[in-house]
């Protein structure tokens, strides 16, 4: 029998909005609980990487296809590359495999959100195949077992749909529409908790999806729409560990205490040259001569700039701002770090402090110092003591000792809870 080809789904799409943090749940910091040595994750790579770990171990299966959506407001693709190769694992087998994470914008409601997804899928495309099986997933769910994927998949392989369910614990009552009374008393044993993933055959789910888009009525997840045109869904056991991040008490107490750390270095030299301006971290100094350079030439503030991207992991000041772009000609680099800084903080970092080391020879820093400091604390929003900047000379020696050029050298400390 040859094998099947897969496609996985992991649903993102989300706002985190219960989650009540300033990052969006999936990039959270989380160890790995697969690989218990490995740190270096988010609540997105752990969802990733029993899948990864589960099709490949498998020679029934061939995992092709990984789709990922993201909330349709915002343009999230930097981050959640970021957070999902976070995993070195995750990374490695997308190599290997040779397969690039598709990042799309989900919809409005979960259904939407899949619909999209299975129709990019099953776009018309000559280097990417449309799948046998489709595993959809919450990205959310970080615990998943490799187990359970596989007895999803086998399930869905022989019956066309599967999911996995546990026993409820508690007991459930249906009640009337005003929810001031119960109406009907359901019996505990005929009752499951449905989890993710739940798997398909591709081509049946999407034409099922389609008909669903159409009857306007709401469904809660795909096993339901399946029922509604396609027939049975089977079940396989369901593991109670396989929980989907709601809240921020759902994490272990280790991922809602942890912190993680970067350093980032940066550093730039611009020529002093007549008639330019000379703008240190924000600051115009009186001088006869200024920065040569495509922006405004603020050597510190580049620096900086450099620093915190390089810390984050997003970019290089090059990537963001070149200088072949005449956008950036004469920027105000107060309002170009600005924007790098609202980036970075979008992907959940955070300033623990700034260290500048300023090579100037003319004129002298100190009656400065103060106001630059807190120009740059301004500028990232953060408290003064978070920024510290010192000047240095050349004792005479080279081009800046000689009063030709100006340099800035910065390290930073990032962190993310």
């Amino acid at each position: 029998m040859d094998a099947k080809t897969v496609a996985l789904i992991l649903t993102a799409a989300g706002t985190s909005s219960r989650f009540a943090a300033d990052e969006k749940k999936e990039y959270r910091a989380l160890s790995s609980s697969l690989f218990p040595g490995q740190k270096d994750g988010t609540v997105l790579s752990c969802s990733a990487e029993s899948f990864l770990f589960a099709v490949t171990s498998d020679t029934n299966y061939v995992f092709i296809r990984l789709v990922i959506t993201l909330p349709p407001q915002k343009n999230d693709k930097t981050f959640g590359e970021q957070a999902l190769r976070a995993s070195p694992f995750v990374a490695d087998m997308l190599n290997i495999l040779n397969v690039t994470p598709e990042f799309i914008h989900g919809g409005e409601t979960r259904r939407e959100s899949v619909l999209f997804a299975l129709e990019h899928l099953a776009k018309e495309n000559t280097a990417l195949k449309t799948p046998d099986l489709v595993l959809i997933h919450d990205a959310a769910r970080p615990f998943v077992s490799p187990e359970i994927i596989k007895n999803v998949l086998e399930l869905a392989a022989q019956k066309g749909a599967a999911a996995p369910g546990v026993p409820p614990v508690d007991t459930y009552k249906e009640i009337s529409a005003d929810s001031m009374r119960i109406v009907r008393h359901l019996p505990r044993s005929l009752l499951t908790a449905v989890q993710t993933p739940q798997g398909f055959c591709f081509e049946k789910l999407l034409d099922a999806h389609r008909k669903a888009c159409a009857d306007g009525k709401t469904y809660t997840d795909d096993t339901e729409i399946w029922g509604m045109y396609e027939g049975d869904v089977y079940l396989c056991e369901g593991d109670r560990k396989n929980i989907k991040i709601t809240y921020k008490e759902d994490l272990p107490a280790s991922a809602c205490e942890s912190k993680t750390f970067k350093i980032g270095l940066g550093s730039d030299t611009h020529k002093l040259v007549p008639g330019r301006p000379l703008l240190i971290g924000g600051i115009r100094i009186p001088f006869d001569k200024g920065e040569q350079a495509h922006s405004d030439g603020d050597v510190l503030l580049h620096a900086i700039t450099d620093a915190l991207l390089g810390a984050s992991g997003l970019a290089d000041i090059g990537e963001l701002f070149p200088p072949s772009d005449t956008a950036w000609k004469n920027a105000d680099s107060a309002v170009l770090l600005k924007k790098a800084w609202q980036k970075i903080r979008k992907a959940g970092w955070q300033l623990e402090n700034l260290d500048c080391v300023l090579s100037i020879e003319q004129p002298k820093m100190l009656p400065w110092r103060n106001k630059i400091c807190e120009k740059i604390a301004s500028i990232l929003d953060c408290g003064i003591h978070r920024v510290f900047v010192k000047a240095k000379t050349a004792e005479g020696l080279g081009d800046i000792g000689e009063g030709r050029a100006v340099s800035a050298l910065c390290t930073c400390l990032l962190y993310r809870e």
